[in-house]
């Protein structure tokens, strides 16, 4: 007898195909096909049987031995569906199980942490269970981590899983050691630097239910778990959740799709969190620190760079056998356009958004909706400062500082430095024995760390962030300065020294550790124009031929500008990095409230060089 099968190419953009075979295979097997001309065979996954159809069927060449259980299917169809992908595509997140694994009882957990929570904590963890969905908006120090030790606990006392998800490795060997010193080696860590072998041994523990808790990166959540009782997103509201590849999902928000498909209990965790989470999830809101701190906050509004007052703060606290980290944020390493005087962006006057260099058209740009002007050499704010393009990068930074204190260790701290696991752990294990004095580096710094002999934070190039053309940048600003500022001072006394030309907009917020009065007035400014209020979706369209992508910018201009519905085109032209590479790109913005609409808008796009970016963060 002869069955027939359509099949998910995996990592492959094309719509499912059918094949045969004379086994009979179970939906969600996966198994290998011969396509068009390849020689070697293609992975494929069954996702539904179907009656013979009109036309000829190839043979399906093998049956492996691994499988897609139907939670993953499932959410693999609204991954497809929602961030507009291929079901095959959307598979590919996914590490299968072994077909000879079969359903494993999870053990019940019979550890104990003896953490003892104060008697806020307490409150903190009780929000947490008496919610389905949770957000723990508690300030840096505050002790979430214990509490995300409680909640994991008593999941794993329910004989079910946890994951603990964490924005980048940075975070991964501090909170290993606190891991593994409650739960042993129920514990696992899983990233991108983890090796092949050792993800191997990762699985067959999962597997045989030895493995109870995986702690890492975004990939972690698509591991393949029998019982998956708890969701933990850690700094939620970093933008590394959000996939820079298709599909384009953004990992926090599948969570919480998760959490409410399967009925699994999420808790997500900032000291600055998210506008989309703060409104959207119930949060309990935390001020205190686990340890008494006394910090004090001052500005530098000189132009961006190192100078003698700078200096001067380093050198006072490194004499005293302190440490000192100074951060700049990666945006920093690009062009901006900043007033000298008053350290404001030109602003689209139809848009709430800093106009973008495009130094090949000599011109300022909006990426909203158009707007195009002549670069100005005088501020139009101000009328006096000029107008200068600035790039200062953490390589120039440690220059500079190793030139002026040379007989003192000063380290760079980003991604060019830190390549692999062994980098990571070696720079914090230098830094955290006092072995560097001065650690200069990107966001990568301000990812939960804890420095307890850092008493001097600087941060630079944060104009930059406030100035990017985003509706996020103030959101960006603000947070990141929180977190960086959370770094000084983590026991006693810290300074943290902000350099900006916009004292009063940090001032407001960061002296008084408010960041939820930011987040109320930042709705009312976002209400009908941007998210959480309304959805984005970018669409860009790329090729060699500059010609051929900007013709298909137009068409697709021409058709979602007639369309009377509740979907707005509120920009498109040139990509604000125009060229990458060799490829031209040109890209149109699309919003609306209308969720259905939106996603209907986007899946009618019929175009081979046209790439979607649903709930995009541009």
């Amino acid at each position: 007898m002869i069955y027939y099968y359509e099949l998910a190419l995996l990592k492959s953009p094309l719509n499912a195909l059918t094949y045969q075979s004379d086994k009979k295979i179970e939906v969600g097997s996966k198994v290998q096909v011969k396509l068009a001309r390849r020689k070697i065979l293609t992975p494929a996954v069954v996702i539904k049987v179907v009656e013979k159809p009109s036309f000829k069927c190839v043979d399906i060449s093998q049956i492996d031995i691994e499988f897609y259980d139907d939670k993953m299917l499932q959410t693999a169809k609204f991954i497809s569906s929602y961030y507009i992908c291929s079901l095959g595509e959307a598979l590919s997140l996914y590490v299968p199980f072994k077909s000879s694994t079969k359903q494993t009882e999870i053990s019940s957990y019979t550890g104990d942490s003896e953490i003892e929570l104060s008697v806020k904590q307490q409150e903190l963890f009780k929000f947490t269970q008496d919610n389905k969905t949770s957000l723990l908006f508690a300030s840096t120090g505050s002790g979430k981590t214990e509490i995300y030790i409680k909640a994991i606990e008593d999941i794993l006392k329910q004989k079910k899983q946890a994951v603990m998800l964490m924005p980048e490795i940075s975070l991964t060997p501090q909170m290993q050691i606190r891991l593994e010193k409650v739960f042993g080696d129920t514990v696992a860590i899983w990233h991108s630097k983890v090796t092949k072998k050792k993800k191997q041994m990762i699985l067959e523990g999962l597997a045989s239910g030895e493995i109870k808790l995986l702690a890492g990166a975004r990939s972690s959540l698509f591991l393949p778990y029998f019982n998956l009782g708890l969701i933990i997103v850690d700094e939620e509201h970093d933008e590394s959740y959000k996939a820079d590849n298709k599909p384009r999902i953004n990992v926090k928000d599948l969570s919480l799709y998760l959490g409410k498909k399967f009925d699994i209990q999420v808790i997500l965790g900032s000291a600055t969190p998210s506008l989309s989470s703060y409104i959207k999830v119930p949060y309990i809101r935390n001020k205190e620190t686990f340890f008494d701190t006394v910090k004090s906050i001052s500005y530098d509004e000189s132009p961006l760079g190192l100078n003698e007052n700078i200096l001067a703060k380093i050198e006072q606290t490194i004499a005293k056998d302190e440490q000192v980290i100074v951060f700049l944020p990666t945006r920093a390493n690009f062009k901006y356009q900043i007033c000298s005087d008053c350290g404001k962006s030109q602003e689209c006057p139809f848009c709430s958004v800093s106009l973008s260099l495009h130094k090949n058209m000599k011109a300022l740009k909006c990426h909203y909706c158009n707007y195009t002007q002549a670069i100005s050499e005088k501020c139009p704010s101000c009328e006096t400062g000029l107008i200068k393009n600035f790039r200062l990068g953490t390589a120039e930074v440690q220059l500079v500082l190793q030139d002026y204190f040379h007989d003192k260790t000063v380290e760079k701290f980003d991604r060019d430095t830190i390549k692999t696991d062994k980098d990571l752990r070696s720079l914090l294990k230098k830094f955290n024995e006092n072995k560097i004095d001065i650690l200069v580096g990107t966001q990568m710094l301000s990812k939960g760390h804890d420095y307890h002999n850092v008493t001097l934070a600087v941060v630079l190039g944060i104009d930059s962030v406030l100035n990017m053309t985003s509706y996020k940048s103030r959101e960006k600003a603000l947070s990141l300065a929180l977190q960086i500022a959370g770094r000084s001072g983590r026991k006693g006394k810290g300074e943290v020294l902000v350099q900006t030309k916009n004292k009063d907009f940090f001032q407001n917020y960061l002296e008084k550790n408010n960041y939820e009065e930011f987040l109320n007035e930042e709705l009312e400014c976002r209400t009908a124009l941007y998210p959480p209020y309304v959805r984005l979706a970018r669409v860009v369209f790329s090729h060699q031929n500059a010609f051929l992508a900007q013709e298909q910018l137009n068409k697709y201009v021409n058709i979602f500008s007639n369309l009377n519905n509740s979907v707005e085109l509120i920009g498109f032209g040139e990509s604000g990095i125009f060229k990458i590479a060799n490829k031209y790109r040109y890209e149109l913005l699309l919003r609306s409230s209308d969720t259905k609409a939106l996603l209907n808008i986007l899946h009618s796009i019929d175009c081979a060089i046209a790439s979607i970016d649903m709930d995009t963060l541009f």
